[in-house]
């Protein structure tokens, strides 16, 4: 058997396939999408529920979302999909703003870790060519916007989508060569942004299809989804991956989407501790289930530990103090307080079902 490459029996080094969508019906070979969680498999912080929305509000796994102005809306993890996919991300307009401010914004943010895009070459003269690819749909139709930037918001490249079935999944591409000028960063922050906006003034639209300075979430002339109560968005599928084709989705498994997402969010429970000799404090230490992308900021609610005498001791309000500064990207050692009771040195077991730990290094 002899592949055939324009003609040519073989391939050598002068012949390359482009153009190629999958192999044998399925997709290409692994790690070509840079997007962690577009499948939108992971949501630690609300699960399924419909959440409402803020600024740098993350509700599913790696997305943020942002709003000001007269507009609210919810996101949810959900499981209308197209074939092929488990869960999507889903936005319902709660609230409508039908005179959008020229300052007012309501969009969701992907946000890629410059580690993770240092191979794209942004800002010098070998960028790489890339396309954004994602299925998405709506109860509205017509174009759609959408913007590309670097961490610090002053390079930008708006684009449009069209959507032209109402509640009908559509997979749309965008491609683009990435910037040739600019800052953009290769470190442990912020490296690259892409978003889709829902109905952003006009402070915040630029011109289609190119790279400009500024900051911008979307071109003009495009769909505002907030402008209608009850109208709806949603998206799969979302990838991220050099080359100027929209190959076939990159899938990978839950485990491994949770632990990419743990860098960047994780949550502790069923852990172990000791009284204190305050009476009222339990002191725990936490060795994170993956390195953090950085020192994380800490939160609790209120917990409740079983010490070795069979005897439940819960918090009255959740409160948490890390001790001594003793927290890296590993792990941390803190102490629980608001309890009563508690014997020095005995023992503690945390009831799992009673509250729980977070750690955040979002970008």
């Amino acid at each position: 058997m002899s592949l055939v490459l324009n003609g040519t029996t073989g391939i050598s080094g002068t012949n390359a396939l482009t153009g190629v969508t999958g192999v044998n019906s399925g997709q290409i070979g692994g790690r070509r999408n840079i997007v962690i969680n577009g499948e939108m498999q992971v949501s630690q912080r609300v699960g399924t529920t419909a959440t409402a929305t803020g600024n740098n509000t993350y509700i599913i796994d790696r997305y943020t979302t942002f709003a000001s102005g007269g507009a609210a809306y919810t996101v949810q993890q959900v499981t209308d999909t197209p074939a092929g996919f488990k869960n999507a991300a889903k936005v319902t307009i709660t609230t409508a703003d039908s005179s959008i401010a020229a300052d007012a914004y309501a969009l969701m943010q992907y946000r890629a870790e410059g580690v993770d895009i240092a191979h794209l070459n942004c800002g010098t003269s070998d960028a790489e060519t890339v396309t954004l690819s994602f299925w998405v749909k709506s109860s509205l139709t017509g174009n759609f916007g959408g913007a590309m930037r670097n961490s610090a918001a002053d390079r930008n490249y708006p684009y449009l989508y069209n959507i032209a079935q109402a509640n009908t999944w559509e997979k749309k591409s965008i491609t683009l060569t990435l910037d040739t000028t600019g800052t953009w960063l290769t470190t442990t922050a912020v490296g690259l942004v892409f978003m889709w906006d829902f109905g952003s003034g006009t402070d915040f639209q630029g011109t289609a299809d190119q790279w400009q300075a500024g900051n911008f979430h979307s071109a003009g002339s495009q769909v505002k989804l907030t402008s209608t109560n009850g109208a709806t968005w949603y998206v799969t599928g979302v990838q991220l991956e050099i080359g100027s084709t929209a190959t076939d989705f990159e899938h990978k498994s839950f485990g491994e989407e949770l632990t990419l997402c743990q860098r960047y969010y994780q949550t502790a429970s069923g852990m172990t501790g000791i009284g204190d000799n305050s009476g009222g404090g339990i002191g725990v230490s936490i060795s994170f289930v993956t390195p953090m992308r950085a020192t994380p900021s800490v939160s609790a609610t209120a917990m409740t530990f079983e010490d070795m005498n069979v005897a439940d001791r819960a918090q009255s309000s959740a409160a948490i103090a890390i001790r001594a500064s003793r927290i890296n990207s590993s792990g941390g050692v803190f102490t629980l307080t608001n309890f009563s009771s508690i014997t020095h040195n005995r023992p503690m077991l945390h009831n799992v079902t009673a509250g729980e730990m977070s750690f955040s290094s979002e970008l």
